[in-house]
């Protein structure tokens, strides 16, 4: 059973997604051209590729999609990747101009719902504060809608694997899966579920059994 909350509200959500655009402009408002040049761990993407890929879903319209997808040959992924070097060759202002011109924007990436964006500001502005050895708290109730989001995904299809365990958040009231007993606060687990397990292990406590959380 699902506890109430989880899901945050149209409003509430969006509040959220404009409090972690303005965040991250401030944080990146101040970096050195070094620090852009950050390697992440998302594949060959920099600290510059991450944060121009978070204002491309609001700034993209569908004619933008679709010509991504031609010059990607119909590879989700690549248009994914492409597009954010792309992007990412802009200087530091421009994208920070950017992702500043999108607060209280409400316009959605095809096929995906508000929770989307918010699960990829949380998720990948942790990449990039975890490159730059910065600390990014992640507000409990945002990370748990974001991980209740992965957990339950659908469409667009998960490209992670959920673990085969029973996830309990010490912070929030969340609980999902069955087996093994991983317990954390939501924001290491919602690590834990985009696939940045080596990012949430510190902060995680595994072992035990239960059974199904949902």
């Amino acid at each position: 059973m699902i506890p109430v909350g989880v899901v945050l509200g149209e409003d509430a959500c969006w509040q959220a997604i404009d409090r972690e655009r303005i965040g991250l402009a401030d944080l990146l408002e101040g970096l050195t051209d070094a620090e852009w040049q950050t390697p992440t761990q998302c594949g060959d993407w920099v600290v510059r590729d991450v944060a121009a890929h978070l204002t491309v879903a609001a700034r993209y319209g569908r004619g933008d999609v679709l010509r991504e997808m031609v010059r990607a040959r119909g590879r989700w992924n690549r248009m994914i990747h492409d597009s954010a070097v792309r992007e990412g060759a802009r200087s530091p202002e421009e994208i920070v101009a950017l992702l500043r011109s999108i607060v209280g924007s409400r316009r959605l990436a095809p096929l995906t719902t508000r929770r989307e964006p918010l699960l990829d500001l949380l998720v990948h502005g942790q990449d990039i504060a975890l490159a730059l050895g910065r600390d990014r708290p992640m507000p409990p109730e945002a990370a748990r809608d974001a991980a209740d989001r992965v957990w339950t995904m659908r469409l667009p299809p998960r490209p992670w694997p959920l673990p085969r365990a029973r996830l309990v958040a010490t912070d929030v009231e969340w609980t999902r899966g069955s087996g093994e007993e991983i317990r954390g606060p939501v924001s290491a687990l919602l690590l834990l579920l985009t696939g940045r397990e080596e990012a949430a292990r510190a902060r995680l406590v595994y072992g035990g059994s239960s059974g199904a959380g949902g």
